[in-house]
């Protein structure tokens, strides 16, 4: 008999009032927290210096932006999407926040709504061009990556933008910015990570992504705005973004142009090592938190073994290899039930 479209969403997509019958760390996950321990023991035994306050925090701060990011890009993929722009969407909002601190010396409420404004605009010309234009989401933000990248080499003129002022130092990596032993930063991206962990398992609304990513004319079908969460989601994108520069400018001081460069890597890495399906369909928060933790604890041994930093990327591309490789031999079992 031929499933009908109801059929697929309500398999793929129960309402809130349906109790989840997923584990709460899924088979991927449990694998990661697995691996980074072992490789934080390794190290802590390789190098005296691994295991100190000082270097924990500067790992988990490092994590922050990457994760905070992460949670966007997680929702995205899972519909089978992609925003390859986040890092020159983070140039954008960062040259101006600086500015903004230095020449205009703005308040921080004030600063906090421009970065979200800004942030929350880029977020929304890649989703009009995507939805309304129809146009393949890699297509568009590929090219704005490069448009975007432009417009922040305008902001910047032709020199850095330094003595920028520390307002955000409360995330910043000092450590007064610090609760608990962990980075304020990382405590905010941790609350963002619960909140989309919670909201794209338990809800309906959040269901609904799983669904367009599975299979979008049937999400269609069954009555679900495809269009409208697709907008939303890529506009919240760019308000996660905005959040991620200004944690960025924490520490304040001097603000490179290359700032931004290769982070929707870090990023995208960090969701399908976490075990976000790269075809759609599939993926968590907690995943993208766990592979982002694993990107920043590579970064961080290769720096204190001495090792060339060209390495960051062999290691990085070999997870990402080995995580879409499982991926898709997981997809051909499934097929073939």
């Amino acid at each position: 008999m031929t499933q009908s479209p109801m059929d697929t969403l309500t398999e793929s997509a129960p309402r809130h009032s349906i109790k989840s019958r997923r584990p709460l760390v899924e088979g991927q996950e449990f694998v990661l927290i697995v691996v980074i321990a072992l490789v934080w023991v390794g190290l802590s035994l390789a190098t005296s210096t691994f295991w100190t306050a000082g270097n924990i925090q500067t790992i988990l701060y490092s994590v922050a932006p990457i994760a905070i990011i992460g949670v966007g890009m997680t929702a995205i993929m899972v519909t089978a999407g992609i925003d390859v722009s986040v890092g020159s969407q983070l140039a954008v909002v960062t040259a101006s926040v600086a500015l903004m601190l230095k020449e205009l010396q703005w308040g921080i409420v004030l600063t906090i709504v421009a970065a979200l404004v800004i942030g929350g605009g880029l977020g929304t010309i890649n989703a009009l061009l995507i939805v309304k234009g129809k146009i393949h989401p890699m297509i568009v933000t590929f090219g704005t990556l490069n448009i975007f990248r432009f417009v922040a080499l305008q902001i910047f003129g032709d020199s850095q933008i330094p003595g920028v002022p520390g307002t955000f130092s409360f995330v910043g990596g000092s450590a007064s910015a610090v609760t608990l032993g962990i980075p304020n930063a990382m405590w905010l991206a941790v609350v963002l990570v619960l909140i989309q962990w919670f909201y794209m398992r338990a809800y309906s609304g959040g269901r609904h992504v799983y669904a367009i990513g599975n299979d979008s004319r049937a999400a269609r079908l069954a009555g679900i705005n495809v269009d409208r969460k697709l907008m939303i989601l890529y506009i919240t994108m760019g308000l996660l973004v905005a959040v991620a520069a200004l944690v960025q400018l924490g520490a304040g001081g001097l603000v490179q142009q290359n700032v931004g460069i290769g982070l929707e890597m870090k990023v995208i890495a960090a969701c399908v090592i976490g075990g976000t399906s790269v075809l759609g369909g599939r993926g968590t928060v907690l995943g993208t938190l766990l592979g982002a933790l694993l990107v920043g604890t590579v970064t961080s041994a290769i720096t204190l073994l001495g090792w060339s930093s060209e390495l960051t990327n062999l290691f990085v591309g070999v997870f990402i290899i080995i995580a879409v490789g499982i991926d898709l031999l997981r997809q051909r079992r499934r097929a073939q039930l």
